[in-house]
This record gives structure tokens, C-alpha cells and sequence, in this order.
């Protein structure tokens, strides 16, 4: 009697430790896939990361192709300046704006001067203020001038303050002729507004061809600051970009590192089954309750698609099976008569989980 209880005492606690070892390898086992579902999570963001600096180079070397030559001047003479952070970028795209703007109203002031003075001539009268069509009966006025300018709306909107002012001198210049052209389109050559046009448009000419060299030394230097900042943003982009890439490498190093040594763990917790466990599990699955049976059979068919847990036949390929084993021991613990596997899958091995199986069968 002591030693059959002492048989007893001994199943249980085999028993008991098998399922201990079985509830620290499914625990063990969450813990791989919890390090997996971060990695790939983790992957996820990098692909986004990557799409994002193939996208960015793609669009550089379309611009590339297409710049003009005066680009590439400007490359070749600035390519040894230190390019300044995009930070410092926007910050001198402010100042350079505001300066740009300052000396463009110290132009249109002083076109504002040649403005006043063509105005102030007596023969300026029938142009400061806009045709009255009406008034002088000149039904075909519109069917012959597409746009009415006069010196009252060119000086509203060189002082309009909403933005919808003139943005440059050529702009007020264009208008300006346009008074005059418009009064030598629709008046006779013969006619007292026409040779009134016809010479305050010299005059006009004549002050403007003044104040041109200034206009153009202008329009050449913002050109030419804008071509710079183009290029100091594109540069700076590219480092910012070619950053981003390195860093992407180093991560990308990292989660194959990481996968590496998830990879090493799993492998040392797995091994073949070999030929004697091999016909223990079979004499262990000849042993089951049909309901037993269809449960583990069913675990199997989780872990292999072309497994057919309920065909007539089954051939269950035990090659293919992989066993993780209880590290503290060099073969599987099993214990009592009754019992079926658990399996798990972890980068495409599968756990063996023996539960309250006999050894040997």
C-alpha cells in the first residue's frame, strides 16, 4: 500500500510539473509573439519611412532633369557654402521677403513721382478719371476697348492695402500705356485725345526708360536670391533626407538583430523529433478518446493549412514537426495514461506541448 501510494504522489507530481512546464512554454511562447507583433509593427512604420525618401529622391531627380542652366551656375559657384538648416532657411526667406519688399515700394514711390508728373501736364485731363461712356454717348466703346484704364484706378491700387495692389512696377507701367493705347485705339489719329495720348505716352517713355535700370537690377536680384534659396532648401532637404535614410538603416540593422536573436532562441528551444518519440506519439494518439483524439487533430490542422483533420484517412507527417522542448530536461516530460498536444506557432515551428502523456507510450 505505501508503495502504491507512494506511485500515486509521484504521478501527481509529475503531473503537476508537466503542467507547469506546459503553462511556462505557452507563456514563454506569448512572449515571442508579443516581440514579433512589435517588429512587425515596428517594420511598418520603416516601410512608411522608406516610400517617403524613395518618393523624395524620385521627385529630385525629375527636377534635375528639368532645371535650367542657371541653376547649375548657381551650384557650381555657392556648392562650397555651408548650407544652412531649414530652420535658418525660413527664417531668412522672411527677412529676404521683407527687404524685397521694402525696395520694391521705394520703386513704385518713385514711379509714383513720374506718375504725378505726367499727370500734372495739361494736356492729362481726359485720363485721370474713367471714360464716361454714357455721358459722351459712345455705344461702341466696350465693343472696341476689352479693358478701360485710367490715372484714378492706377493710383487706387498702387495705395490698395488688401492685397490686391500691384505686386510690381512692370505691372503699373502696363497699365499706364494702357490708358494712353487705349485712347489712341479708339480715338481718330486726327483727334485732339489722340495727339494728347500720343505725347504724354513719349513723355512717359522717356522717364520710364529712367527708372528701368533700377527696376531690372532689382528684378535680376531677387531672381537670383530666389534661385540661391531654392537651391539652399534643396540641399538642405536632401541632407535632411539622406539623415533620415541613415537612420532608417540603423533601425532596420537593429530589428534584423533583434530577429536574429528571436530566431536563435526559438532554434534552441526546438529540435526533430526523434524516431523513438516519433512512436510514442503515435502509440500516445492510438491511446486518445476519439474526442481527444479530434481536439489534437484539429491543433495540428491550425498549424498546417493542407492538413485534413477530417478526412477518412490521415497521415499525420511527423518530419515535419518540430518539438520545443523543456529546457531543464533532455528529453520531453510525460506523465499519466490520458492527454493530447498543444501546438503553437512560432516563426513557423511548432510547439509540442506534451500534457499528462505516458513516456515511451
Amino acid at each position: 500500500m505505501e508503495a502504491t501510494g507512494a506511485s500515486a504522489d509521484s504521478a501527481q507530481d509529475n503531473n503537476i510539473a508537466g503542467t507547469e512546464r506546459h503553462e511556462a512554454n505557452v507563456s514563454e511562447l506569448g512572449g515571442f509573439k508579443n516581440s514579433v507583433d512589435e517588429i512587425l509593427k515596428k517594420v511598418n512604420q520603416l516601410e512608411l519611412r522608406v516610400n517617403e525618401v524613395e518618393q523624395f529622391y524620385l521627385n529630385t531627380s525629375k527636377k534635375q532633369m528639368n532645371s535650367l542652366k542657371g541653376s547649375s551656375l548657381v551650384k557650381d559657384k555657392d556648392k562650397e557654402r555651408q548650407i544652412p538648416s531649414l530652420k535658418k532657411q525660413q527664417l531668412d526667406a522672411s527677412r529676404r521677403e521683407a527687404a524685397a519688399a521694402k525696395r520694391m515700394q521705394e520703386l513704385m514711390r518713385q514711379f509714383g513721382t513720374i506718375l504725378r508728373q505726367i499727370a500734372q501736364h495739361r494736356w492729362a485731363w481726359p485720363f485721370m478719371q474713367p471714360v464716361d461712356v454714357k455721358g459722351l454717348g459712345l455705344d461702341d466703346y466696350y465693343e472696341v476697348i476689352d479693358k478701360p484704364m485710367d490715372f484714378s484706378t492706377i493710383k487706387n491700387q498702387m495705395e490698395a492695402k488688401d492685397g490686391t495692389g500691384y505686386k510690381n512696377v512692370h505691372d503699373i507701367c502696363a497699365d499706364v500705356r494702357l490708358v494712353f493705347k487705349n485712347a489712341m485705339k479708339y480715338n481718330d489719329e486726327k483727334s485732339d485725345v489722340h495727339m494728347m495720348a500720343k505725347t504724354l505716352l513719349e513723355k512717359f517713355e522717356e522717364r520710364w526708360l529712367q527708372l528701368l535700370p533700377k527696376v531690372t537690377e532689382e528684378e535680376k536680384r531677387r531672381e537670383e536670391e530666389e534661385l540661391v534659396a531654392q537651391m539652399d532648401m534643396q540641399l538642405a532637404q536632401e541632407a535632411a533626407y539622406a539623415k533620415l535614410a541613415r537612420d532608417i538603416s540603423n533601425e532596420l540593422y537593429e530589428v534584423d538583430l533583434h530577429l536574429e536573436e528571436l530566431r536563435e532562441m526559438v532554434v534552441r528551444k526546438c529540435r526533430k523529433i526523434s524516431t523513438e518519440e516519433k512512436r510514442s506519439i503515435g502509440t500516445a494518439l492510438s491511446l486518445l478518446s476519439p474526442e481527444d483524439l479530434l481536439k489534437a487533430l484539429e491543433i495540428v490542422a491550425q498549424s498546417d493549412p493542407n492538413f485534413q483533420s477530417t478526412a477518412e484517412e490521415i497521415n499525420l507527417d511527423m518530419d515535419a514537426q518540430v518539438l520545443i522542448c523543456d529546457p531543464h530536461h533532455e528529453r520531453p516530460v510525460f506523465s499519466s495514461s490520458k492527454g493530447f498536444y498543444y501546438l503553437d506557432m512560432i516563426f513557423g515551428y511548432v510547439n509540442l506541448c506534451r500534457v499528462n502523456l505516458p513516456y515511451g507510450g
